[in-house]
């Protein structure tokens, strides 16, 4: 199965136009890689990026990358993106990033969360990603 069969977008005219995302992804028989929420720290554990959203983002996309990279997969077959910012109203900031990694074409599906804090106090963002593969 192609991955075109596999992992269909679709952005019904019947729901609010979309921004770098896609309302709906359907995946038919395909193996589904479910990864959990990634923060800024690198494989030393050591925060990347104290006080800048840009840099902690682009470090937990690269923990995304790793975690793709060990299934098999790519950016491309991810199906789903859940955001957790301190701080949404710095959303774009993440948007431009997050366009470096994922297939612009066919985004995944999102979500974006304000909440007050997260595991550690110096931490701005984590994502968690939803995948599909042979």
């Amino acid at each position: 199965m192609s991955a075109n069969e596999r992992v269909q977008f679709k952005n019904p005219e019947t729901m609010p136009p979309t921004f770098g995302y896609t309302n709906v992804v359907e995946s038919r028989s395909a193996r589904t890689i479910y990864i959990s929420g990634q923060v800024p720290l690198n494989k030393e554990g050591q925060l990347v990026g104290t006080g800048d959203l840009a840099a902690q983002t682009r470090q937990v996309f690269e923990n995304i990358k790793s975690a793709l990279d060990a299934a098999e997969v790519s950016f491309d077959d991810v199906v789903k993106l859940t955001f957790f910012l301190t701080d949404i109203s710095q959303m774009q900031t993440v948007r431009e990033i997050r366009d470096q990694y994922i297939n612009t074409v066919n985004p995944p599906a999102s979500s974006a969360v304000e909440v007050r804090k997260l595991i550690r106090e110096d931490i701005l963002i984590e994502i968690e990603a939803i995948a599909v593969g042979n």
